[in-house]
């Protein structure tokens, strides 16, 4: 519980950015030696600048006490913390290049499971949208029973993702851009509810966490390397999926996309990856 504890502080620090922290996590092997530079001056590696040190110092009471706020808060709510050295922690995830140094997850699911699968898409779903997400986790579920779906929750092609996924008895995680203390949208508080029974909900941001925009875009990292696979349903030629499926791709995982008419808005940015052979 001490490194969870400072592994929390570590990403608290005023003025130390989330690559700043992950690379002293992952140059001294825990958040324990990170902060024992604080007493042990003389070992204190070349390569690490002054400036970031003072960061430590000045940041580290305010910081222990945020990370023991959250570690309450977790108590209270059966609230799983997953560092990244932690066996549980996403595989997957920890082999890319800038994973999360800490997640919270409520549920049951297991985020090792052998075939995890991301399906993203537009909020705006048309009728071919739901009728694909109607039609193919059914049809997943046939070919692959182990199979965990992966999605944020959002509405259009997320959400109708998950109740599909929940349709047909497969395990399925929401990754939130926000803390485990509120469901964003909160029309689909009911969904995430039974989700937690079946799959569960999973982020890297503290309790308190308003659901900002940039929270949305940096989650999609985590929507993309925990997963082997990407599957976009319908997107317009720009968009967040667009960003999940190219972060995919860039963490070498395999990428697909339902192809649509040439004339139709949400199917454009899916036949855009098909032409680039992406």
């Amino acid at each position: 519980m001490e490194e969870h504890l400072l592994t929390l502080a570590l990403t608290r620090i005023r003025g130390l950015s989330q690559p700043m922290a992950l690379s002293l996590y992952k140059e001294l092997g825990s958040a324990k030696a990170v902060f024992d530079l604080l007493n042990n001056k003389e070992s204190i590696p070349q390569q690490i600048p002054p400036k970031i040190i003072g960061m430590l110092r000045d940041g580290y009471a305010d910081a222990l006490k945020r990370a023991q706020e959250e570690v309450k808060f977790c108590e209270k709510g059966n609230i799983r913390i997953l560092a990244l050295n932690d066996e549980d922690y996403p595989a997957r995830l920890k082999e890319t290049v800038d994973p999360p140094l800490v997640l919270f997850f409520l549920g049951n699911a297991n985020l090792n499971a052998s075939r995890i699968i991301s399906i993203v898409g537009t909020r705006k779903i048309t009728e071919y949208g739901k009728s694909i997400c109607q039609n193919f986790l059914p049809e997943l579920k046939r070919t692959n029973p182990d199979t965990l779906i992966v999605s944020g929750l959002a509405y259009g092609v997320d959400i109708h993702a998950h109740r599909a996924s929940l349709e047909s008895n497969l395990p399925t995680v929401g990754i939130l851009a926000h803390g485990l203390d509120m469901i964003y949208p909160s029309l689909h508080r009911t969904t995430a509810q039974q989700m937690l029974k079946q799959g569960g909900l999973l982020t890297e941001y503290f309790s308190r966490t308003n659901p900002d925009k940039g929270n949305f875009v940096r989650r999609n990292r985590i929507v993309a390397g925990m997963s082997e696979a990407t599957v976009v349903v319908e997107s317009a030629e720009h968009g967040g999926a667009l960003i999940t499926a190219n972060l995919a791709h860039d963490y070498n995982r395999e990428v697909f996309a339902f192809p649509g008419r040439i004339n139709d808005q949400f199917s454009a940015g899916c036949n855009k990856l098909i032409a680039q052979q992406k």
